[in-house]
């Protein structure tokens, strides 16, 4: 453990156990607590700044944060409860946001969005704040230059194009490049402006500083910041950077939402009883620059043409090319979109357990999850609030979390590290679906 929240700690830090009394595990489970908050509070404040809000979710916030004290809670079980409702705050800032884009933005709906350039001066966007790229592309507008800028989306930005009060903009072309992890190497390579608008932003390197901005909530040491959403500095210098010219590039096909997919629920229920799909399996989360990351891009090529995948954040960069199929007019791959779109994954669920008069455990899902931060974090405090068993995490077992304390999680909700494809496909398939032969590389399974 490590604790140095209070003046009696040791130097440098208790790491036995607490002057307090504090012990690893108790310290563990606090800080499991924080990093769920701190996801829940990303999703809230992008709420917020959209004008809605929930005070139920603010009023938590505060109460976890207040346990989290020097000598105000001992009591672990206690703390384990606050994480599960941490789980069921979090899903009510998911509910929240989504309320706030759809009412706001429109609908989503599924939409092929291209990932070459075409003729002007280039603005991308990255990060997770609609509201920020709605504004840019209004300014834009306003200033008459929809016919010289065009606008491109990066990484979880990319699901925007979806939104019918976004897409009707003239300036919004494309998408540019794929997750975080590689945006040093794709925005050195993009000619146009920069704009970063939450978190999954690095420091810029030399060959784009001077064409870099920050807005809302997220900055950068040295990176100009533009105040109260004022993008007239970052239209200004977009126009002095060169020109694109037309390229062509494939299309992928992001936007889908439980509205979308749930208006279709009988088909889908019929394609389920039939046999037709026999599985569903929800392979999403972060992107991380961890070799360990190739699991999921071989899972995905793995799972049998008779299953679907849903997926939702920047992990799908992956693997969100490759031409999955359908079976009967249902896509095998679909994509809902940003990390809090795992809220519409959730409704879609819920639905078919209700439909289908099972509980959620005995649906033919498995869920496969890759984390990198807070927001993963609090998403999978949500799933265990729902009481969902036999989910498998990684890249790796998180560093806040003790081995007891993982284990306890273990216990309780079946929680699973990653371990080879081929071997948890082969799990994730017992539920009582069997692999057919015509099943992409189904002879490495055997």
């Amino acid at each position: 453990m490590l604790c140095n929240q209070c003046s009696m700690s040791l130097s440098g830090g208790c790491t036995v156990r607490g002057v307090c009394g504090k012990d690893p595990d108790l310290n563990s489970l606090q800080d499991a607590l924080i990093y769920g908050i701190k996801g829940t509070a990303a999703y809230y404040y992008h709420a917020l700044e959209m004008g809605y809000d929930n005070p139920e979710i603010g009023h938590f916030l505060a109460e976890a944060l207040y346990s989290t004290l020097t000598n105000v809670n001992f009591d672990k079980n206690r703390f384990i409860d606050l994480i599960l409702e941490n789980g069921r705050i979090h899903l009510e800032a998911m509910k929240l946001l989504d309320k706030a884009y759809t009412e706001t933005f429109g609908l989503p709906k599924p939409v092929e969005v291209p990932t070459g350039t075409t003729e002007g001066h280039g603005i991308v966007v990255t990060g997770h704040s609609y509201k920020a790229l709605y504004e840019l592309l209004n300014q834009i507008r306003e200033m008459g230059l929809e016919e010289e800028i065009k606008v491109y989306t990066h990484s979880e930005m990319l699901p925007a194009h979806s939104y019918p009060e976004i897409r009707k903009f003239k300036s919004l072309y494309g998408n540019w490049g794929g997750s975080w992890v590689y945006q040093r190497k794709e925005f050195a390579e993009f000619p146009g402006v920069i704009i970063g608008t939450s978190n999954c932003v690095q420091q810029p390197t030399k060959a784009y500083q001077d064409r870099i901005f920050t807005v809302g909530i997220a900055g950068l040491e040295g990176v100009p910041h533009l105040e109260d959403y004022d993008f007239e500095p970052a239209i200004k210098r977009a126009l002095e950077t060169p020109k694109m010219g037309k390229r062509e590039g494939e299309k992928i096909v992001t936007g889908f939402h439980h509205t979308y997919i749930l208006a279709m629920k009988d088909k889908l229920i019929e394609l389920i009883n039939e046999g037709k799909i026999r599985h569903i399996f929800v392979i999403g989360g972060c992107d991380v620059p961890n070799p360990k990351m190739s699991y999921y891009e071989k899972l995905t090529e793995l799972v049998p043409r008779d299953a679907i995948i849903l997926s939702a954040a920047c992990g799908k960069f992956r693997y969100n090319r490759r031409d999955y199929g359908s079976i009967e007019g249902i896509p095998r791959f679909m994509d809902f979109g940003q990390c809090n779109n795992v809220y519409s994954i959730i409704e879609i669920a819920l639905a078919l357990a209700k439909e289908l008069d099972m509980d959620i455990n005995s649906l033919p899902v498995s869920i496969v999850l890759s984390w990198m931060e807070q927001k993963a974090i609090g998403i999978l405090y949500t799933l265990l609030y729902l009481g969902v068993k036999g989910i498998y995490i990684g890249p790796k077992s998180p560093e806040f979390l003790t081995p007891r304390v993982f284990e306890i999680l273990r216990k309780q909700f079946d929680l699973r590290l990653i371990s080879e494809p081929e071997k948890d496909l082969r799990e994730m398939l017992s539920k009582g679906i069997s692999l057919e032969e015509s099943a992409p590389l189904a002879e490495e399974l055997d």
